[in-house]
C-alpha cells in the first residue's frame, strides 16, 4: 500500500528487464556466505536488508556482502515484532541506530528501509523522510522462513515473474529442509536460473534508484 507514503513494491520502469532480489534478517554466519557463493555463480547482485544487532555481531559477513558487489540496507536495529506499534521517537531511535551501525561497518549509509514483517504505521514515513530513506517492500515472497520445501519456495517466487519485480527471501531465520539445510540454498539457484533464461538481470535497489535519477542517455546505456 502507498496510503501511508511512498513504498517500493516494484522497481521503477527505468529498470527495464531487471529484477531485485532482496534478502532479509541477516547476516547469518552460516547461511550468508553460502548465499554469496550462489550469487557469484550466477553473476547476480542482491540487496541485503540487515538487522543492526546481527551486523554488529557478524561484521565480517557484512563486509563480505559489500566486497562482492551487493548492497546493504536498513532492516532496523533489533527487528522487534512490535515495531509498527511504536511512536515517532521510538521509530527514529530504532532506525537511526541501524543507520549508524551499518554505516560504521560498510562506510556508506543505507538508502532503503524495510520494516520488520513489512508492517508500518502513519508515523514511519515522516521519520524516513528525515533520515533520507526510501521504504521498500516487495512484489512476491517465498515464505522461506516457514516453508520447508525449496520447490514450493521457488514456485512462489517464480509464479508470473516479470521485469521490475522485487523478490523477498531470508538468510536470517531460514527454514530448514528434512536434511537440515536452509531451503533458500536450494531454491535460490532455481530462481536465478529461471531469471537468466527469461533474460532478467538481478540488480540492487540502490542501483535502480541511481538509474531512475540518471539522465536519459545514461539510462539507455545501463539497460
Amino acid at each position: 500500500s502507498t496510503l501511508l507514503g511512498p513504498n517500493w513494491t516494484r522497481l521503477p520502469a527505468t529498470a527495464g528487464r531487471q529484477i531485485a532480489l532482496t534478502i532479509d534478517d541477516g547476516p547469518d554466519p552460516d547461511v550468508t556466505p553460502r548465499v554469496l557463493d550462489v550469487l557469484d555463480r550466477y553473476g547476480a547482485k542482491a540487496t541485503f536488508f540487515c538487522i543492526g544487532e546481527q551486523a554488529r555481531r557478524y561484521p565480517r559477513c557484512v563486509e563480505a556482502i559489500v566486497a562482492r558487489g551487493h548492497a546493504v540496507e536498513n532492516h532496523s536495529q533489533r527487528h522487534h515484532h512490535a515495531f509498527s506499534l511504536r511512536g515517532p521517537w521510538a521509530l527514529r531511535r530504532e532506525i537511526e541506530a541501524a543507520q549508524d551501525t551499518l554505516a560504521e561497518i560498510t562506510g556508506a549509509r543505507p538508502l532503503f528501509f524495510r520494516a520488520p514483517a513489512g508492517l508500518r504505521n502513519p508515523f514511519l514515513e515522516p521519520v524516513l523522510c528525515q533520515l533520507g530513506l526510501h521504504l521498500a517492500s516487495w512484489t512476491r515472497r517465498g515464505f522461506d522462513t516457514r516453508t520447508r520445501s525449496a520447490e514450493v519456495v521457488a514456485q512462489r517466487l517464480l509464479h508470473n515473474l516479470a521485469p521490475q519485480d522485487i523478490l523477498l527471501v531470508h538468510d536470517g531465520h531460514a527454514a530448514r529442509d528434512a536434511h537440515g539445510e536452509p531451503v533458500l540454498l536450494t531454491a535460490l539457484p532455481r530462481v536465478l536460473q529461471a531469471a537468466t533464461q527469461a533474460q532478467l538481470r538481478c540488480t540492487t535497489l540502490r542501483a535502480a534508484l541511481a538509474q531512475e535519477r540518471a539522465p536519459m542517455s545514461e539510462r539507455q546505456v545501463a539497460i
